[in-house]
């Protein structure tokens, strides 16, 4: 499956951002997604999975109740809508894909990876 981010950019302390993922080349709805980051200087970690029923979802702890992953499977996208960001939510924001299995936060579980999109958190 072929992923494309898209929707960083700047935004203020406070605000929100949402970031879409498309995706092609595979059927989307048996796709497990997820939404990874990086900052500059550190590893890439995991932000948020969805599982292919969007009552199964996963969130790290520094996110959670801020950030909201979701999926439209008729659209073949994903989701992340942050809310309520703050300067340490800068990073480089990546999608990702794998097959069958449950929430996995381990970058190595996921085979399918899209070039990511800025999103920087000004103070």
């Amino acid at each position: 499956v072929q992923l494309q981010a898209s929707g960083g950019g700047l935004v203020q302390a406070g605000g929100s951002l949402r970031l879409s993922c498309i995706a092609s080349g595979r059927t989307f709805s048996a796709t497990r997604m997820a939404w990874f980051r990086q900052a500059p200087g550190k590893e890439r970690e995991f932000v948020a999975f969805i599982g292919w029923s969007a009552a199964n979802t996963d969130y790290a702890d520094s996110v959670k109740g801020r950030f909201t992953i979701s999926r439209d499977n008729a659209k073949n996208t994903l989701y992340l809508q942050m809310n309520s960001m703050k300067p340490e939510d800068t990073a480089v924001y990546s999608c990702a894909g794998k097959v069958g299995g449950g929430p996995a936060r381990s970058k190595s579980e996921y085979g399918f990876w899209g070039p990511g999109t800025q999103v920087t958190v000004s103070s």
